[in-house]
């Protein structure tokens, strides 16, 4: 699966990757082509960020590959993305996870815990991130075979070491991830 095939419409041109457009309410007012809606200010639209956790407490993170559009190489969460009209965050989540990572996740596997609004600009590729991030979390202990135009690199870690990179270099990874990462804790995740 290429970078530019994670989130198709269902009606339509299947080459026009499209995002869910939300109002400050999180309240879905329409659709918009994906690079338009991370072009100028953002559009703020619907996106979900996945945490996967290991039986014995480890999290799964990967680096983003260096063909992705914005934010390339930098690490995060397990999977990051965008769901289709008509897909619940679940749906979408356990999507991703299959199309990115090559695990099979069930529905039952993941969770909805939180949402957060954020934005980020990335000055490499000049788009902007304007999101309405929901944070899903789950566990499984298989290994990722993953879609090398997705992850350029993926790892286990401990929460404790992370904590301890994000607090030394904090520009090693993307923008969303300390912020999903908090909301995380704070829920007392993993599930």
């Amino acid at each position: 699966m290429s970078p530019d095939s994670e989130a198709r419409g269902d009606a339509g041109d299947r080459n026009v990757e499209t995002v869910i457009l939300v109002d400050s309410t999180g309240a879905e007012i329409g659709l918009a082509d994906k690079l338009a809606a991370h072009q100028g200010a953002g559009a703020l639209h619907r996106a979900f960020s996945v945490f996967l956790f290991s039986s014995d407490g480890r999290m799964l993170i990967h680096r983003r590959a260096s063909t992705k559009h914005h934010f390339r190489d930098l690490w995060t969460n397990a999977c990051c993305s965008h769901p289709r009209p008509g897909e619940t965050i679940v749906e979408a989540s356990v999507r991703r996870v299959r199309e990115e990572l090559g695990i099979d996740v069930q529905p039952g596997d993941l969770h909805e815990l939180a949402s957060f609004v954020y934005r980020a600009s990335d000055e490499a590729s000049g788009l902007v991130e304007h999101e309405w991030d929901h944070v899903v979390s789950g566990r499984t202990d298989d290994d990722p075979v993953p879609d090398p135009g997705e992850v350029g690199e993926w790892r286990w870690v401990e929460p404790e070491s992370l904590r301890s990179e994000l607090e030394s270099d904090p520009t090693r990874f993307t923008p969303w991830f300390p912020l999903a990462w908090t909301i995380l804790r704070d829920a007392a995740a993993p599930v």
